[in-house]
């Protein structure tokens, strides 16, 4: 009966993966983020720009964006963490935060296409995107709860595993069904459903409302089924919060593995997000590629990540998730040095035929790879970092890591932003994000596969 409850909560947690996945694979990456892009190019055109410096100002404002996101998340998680942890509860925290998640999916139907209001889309899809960040903060603390030892790899890929496929089925609904060709039909070559007019471009906006319901329906198994294991209060507020949160940090200075895995996947994490985040722009404003042709790319890439991510949960049972993370990480810096030498007209200053389809046929390779290595590097990432969380505190565990991926969150947009206006070319804005992996893989030298469950045993935290 036990094992049964026990296989329930699990698959309760895997639907979180499910009905979140689609504000990264819709809205941040492969229709919202690359229809800002295009708007905004077109926008600032219209002002005088010609169109690279359009181009690269339209990337700019985007990573002003996640930067600014990404600060408000690192330096707010691990005290909102260590709060749950100190009052025994979790689901509350979830439930605001899936509201948030809801309600700024859903406003992102109120961009213009015109251009007219970018600051407004960008503020209303932050403010979604940091629900959807804070509520897998929670969620993924509950993952040591699941399972013990190298199970842990294995749930934690099945969950991404499980994630991507709805995402990539999501994705392809939109496709079919909503997301307009020039010619104002779908792939199916329909009108966009619902009535939706491809004019004002309704079928793409309605991207944020899709991922919105579909977020507020494949929530419900996680609720019915996800309970919180110990809600027993372990302080008395806000004050017990800090404090036990001031000793966790303090305490890292005796957790060495620890420390440097947090360092580690500060870097590489980042710059994961990085090429999620760009990508999409890159194929858009570099390659010109239409949101159709990006949809396709970007169903390609969550099959890819899928079926990683599984593979990679069963490598990860086996050997472990640190040398899961070491392959990936390098894996993900090959694809970044082909990206970022290669544009229609050459390869490393190879001259490109205009009329090739070669750089079209590398980078749809290059987003299988990514979606693949990327899926796989999440999935371990979660598996380490639970060895190395303390049950007795794992939000706030996984708070501490949601600050390591999220401390430099704007590093890798605003080393982007700044690469692409010192340059002007979209394509060489992405550079930074190689330096970063590179980072990352170094200091993941100091970190023990095993976790340091020893050490925090013996420190009473």
């Amino acid at each position: 009966m036990a094992s049964a409850v026990q296989g329930k909560r699990t698959w309760g947690w895997y639907f979180f993966d499910w009905a979140s996945q689609p504000y990264h694979t819709l809205l941040v990456t492969f229709v919202f983020g690359p229809f800002f892009a295009s708007i905004a190019a077109e926008h600032f055109m219209q002002t005088g720009m010609g169109r690279e410096a359009a181009a690269a100002q339209a990337q700019s404002m985007w990573s002003r964006c996640l930067a600014t996101t990404g600060l408000i998340i690192a330096f707010t998680a691990p005290i909102m963490g260590s709060i749950a942890d100190t009052t025994g509860r979790r689901l509350p925290w979830i439930v605001s935060f899936s509201a948030m998640y809801v309600l700024g999916a859903a406003g992102i139907w109120w961009t213009n296409p015109d251009g007219s209001n970018l600051v407004w889309a960008l503020c209303i899809f932050g403010f979604g995107f940091i629900g959807a960040e804070y509520a897998l903060i929670f969620v993924n603390a509950q993952l040591p709860s699941l399972g013990k030892g190298n199970d842990l790899g294995d749930i934690s890929g099945s969950g991404y595993a499980f994630g991507y496929v709805g995402g990539l089925i999501s994705l392809a609904i939109m496709l079919t069904l909503f997301i307009d060709h020039p010619d104002g039909h779908t792939y199916l070559g329909l009108q966009p459903a619902l009535g939706l007019n491809a004019g004002l471009h309704e079928g793409t906006r309605f991207a944020g409302p899709f991922a919105a319901i579909w977020f507020a329906v494949f929530m419900v198994p996680y609720f019915l089924w996800m309970s919180d294991v110990d809600t027993t209060s372990k302080g008395s507020g806000i004050g017990d919060a800090l404090r036990h949160l001031g000793n966790s940090i303090m305490n890292l200075r005796n957790r060495t593995s620890l420390s440097a895995y947090l360092g580690s996947s500060m870097f590489y994490r980042d710059a994961l997000n990085g090429l999620y985040a760009f990508g999409g722009l890159y194929a858009t404003l570099v390659l010109e590629w239409s949101l159709f042709a990006l949809g396709v790319f970007g169903i390609a890439g969550a099959m890819s990540a899928a079926v990683f991510a599984w593979g990679g949960g069963l490598f990860d049972r086996r050997f472990g998730p640190k040398p899961v993370i070491t392959c990936a990480v390098w894996g993900l810096m090959a694809v970044c040095f082909i990206v970022v030498g290669m544009d229609r007209t050459q390869l490393y200053g190879i001259p490109i035929a205009d009329d090739s389809n070669l750089p079209d046929v590398m980078f749809f390779c290059c987003g299988i790879l990514i979606g693949g290595f990327g899926g796989t590097l999440q999935s371990a990432s979660r598996t380490l970092m639970a060895r190395h969380a303390n049950p007795a505190s794992a939000t706030e565990s996984f708070g501490l890591y949601g600050l390591s991926g999220r401390a430099t969150a704007f590093v890798a947009p605003a080393l982007v932003g700044l690469f692409t206006e010192l340059s002007g070319s979209a394509r060489i804005g992405i550079s930074p994000i190689m330096a970063l992996f590179l980072v990352g893989v170094i200091l993941l030298h100091w970190v023990n596969a095993n976790g340091d469950s020893e050490t925090w045993a013996k420190s009473g935290n």
